[in-house]
C-alpha cells in the first residue's frame, strides 16, 4: 500500500481506479480519521488552495470538503451555483485554465459527467467529483469506510440497493462493488433497472473480483441474507410534480420497512446516502405526506432510527474519505 502513488490523480469514478488503490484511499481515511478522533494535527496540505464548485448546493458534501480542506490546511473558494460563470460566460475549458492556475485541487457537484470530465481534461490540477447526474464517488468511498469498520471486511458482503436504479448511486454501487468483489443486488421493478451495457461492464469486473451483480424484483428476495440494506430519495428535487405520484406508487414495494430488515441477515445494517424522507419533519416530506398520504417514503422512521441504522456515521465518514482523496492526489 504503501508503493501507491495517486499524486494528481483525478478523482472522477471509481471505474477508473483498481482495488489496491481504493483500499489505499480506505487506509488513509482511516489513518486520518484517527489522527482527527485524537486531536493529531494533520496539515499535510498547508498553503494549498481549493475550489469548490457547486451547481447543485449540497449540505455533507460542502460540509465534507471545507472541513476536510481545513483539517489538512487547505483554503477553500466556494463557487455557489450564481457564484460561478461555468458553461454560461465562460467555457468548461476555460473554467479549467484559469482555476488551474490559482488552485491546487478543483471540486465538483452537479450535472452531467462530461463536465467533470471536460474540467478534468483542461485542468493542469487535481479534479474531484463531488457528484454528478451519473456517479457519486466520494460518497461510495464513505460506504466501503462504513461497511468495513462495521463488519471488518469487504470482499464478500451482500448489499441490496432498494429504490430508483437508474441513476448515480445504483450506478456508483454496481462498481464499487464489483471493484471490491462484493456482492450487489438491484432491487426495483424492471423499468427501473439499470442501463444494460453498463450491468455487463460491472460484472465483467466483479467476475474477476469474486464478485456479482444481480437484478431483482422481488424485494423480500432482495433483502434475503443481506448484510447492507441500502436505499436513496425515490424522486429528484429537480423533477415535476407530476413524476412525483408515479415514482412513489411504483416503489412503494421497495420501501425499507422492518419486515425487509428482518428478511435479512441478523447483523444486517441499513444505509442511506441522506437526505431521507423518514418522516414529516421536512416541508417537502409534509407535501408529500398532504399530497399522497404518505408519512415515510423509501425508508420507514422505524428502520431509520433503529439501533441497525448506521447513516450517521456513513454521513461522518464523507469526510474522513474526502480528505483521504484530497490528500492522497495533491501531496
Amino acid at each position: 500500500m504503501a508503493n501507491i502513488d495517486l499524486k494528481g490523480r483525478d478523482f472522477l469514478k471509481l471505474e477508473d481506479f483498481t482495488e489496491e488503490e481504493i483500499l489505499h484511499f480506505l487506509d488513509t481515511a482511516e489513518q486520518l480519521k484517527g489522527f482527527k478522533k485524537k486531536g493529531i494535527p494533520h496539515e499535510l496540505c498547508k498553503g494549498k488552495s481549493i475550489a469548490l464548485i457547486f451547481e447543485k448546493t449540497s449540505t455533507r458534501t460542502r460540509c465534507a470538503f471545507e472541513v476536510a480542506a481545513h483539517d489538512l490546511g487547505a483554503f477553500t473558494t466556494y463557487l455557489d451555483p450564481s457564484g460561478s460563470q461555468i458553461g454560461k460566460k465562460e467555457s468548461i475549458a476555460d473554467t479549467a485554465r484559469v482555476l488551474s492556475r490559482m488552485y491546487d485541487g478543483i471540486e465538483y457537484r452537479g450535472y452531467g459527467q462530461e463536465i467533470v470530465e471536460e474540467l478534468a481534461k483542461y485542468s493542469d490540477v487535481p479534479v474531484w467529483n463531488g457528484l454528478t447526474d451519473e456517479w457519486h464517488p466520494t460518497q461510495m468511498l464513505a460506504d466501503l469506510l462504513t461497511i468495513r469498520e462495521h463488519f471488518g471486511y469487504l470482499n464478500g458482503i451482500k448489499l441490496t440497493f432498494f429504490g430508483d436504479c437508474r441513476f448515480n448511486m445504483a450506478d456508483s454501487w454496481m462498481f464499487a462493488g464489483a471493484k471490491m468483489g462484493m456482492h450487489i443486488t438491484l432491487c426495483s421493478s424492471k423499468r427501473y433497472f439499470p442501463q444494460k451495457d453498463l450491468v455487463e461492464r460491472a460484472r465483467a469486473i466483479a467476475a474477476k473480483n469474486g464478485g456479482s451483480i444481480t437484478l431483482e424484483e422481488d424485494p423480500k428476495k432482495g433483502a434475503s441474507g443481506a448484510d447492507v440494506l441500502y436505499t436513496d430519495v425515490w424522486v429528484s428535487m429537480g423533477e415535476p410534480r407530476d413524476a412525483w405520484a408515479e415514482r412513489i406508487e411504483d416503489m412503494k414495494p421497495y420501501q425499507v420497512s422492518m419486515d425487509l430488515m428482518k428478511a435479512a441477515s441478523p447483523q444486517a445494517v441499513f444505509m442511506h446516502c441522506l437526505p431521507a424522507f423518514h418522516d414529516q419533519g421536512t416541508v417537502i416530506g409534509r407535501q408529500v405526506y398532504h399530497e399522497f398520504g404518505m408519512s415515510e417514503l423509501e425508508v420507514t422512521n422505524e428502520v431509520f432510527e433503529s439501533e441497525q441504522s448506521i447513516v450517521f456515521e456513513e454521513a461522518e465518514n464523507r469526510m474522513h474519505t474526502i480528505k483521504a482523496v484530497i490528500a492522497c492526489t495533491l501531496v
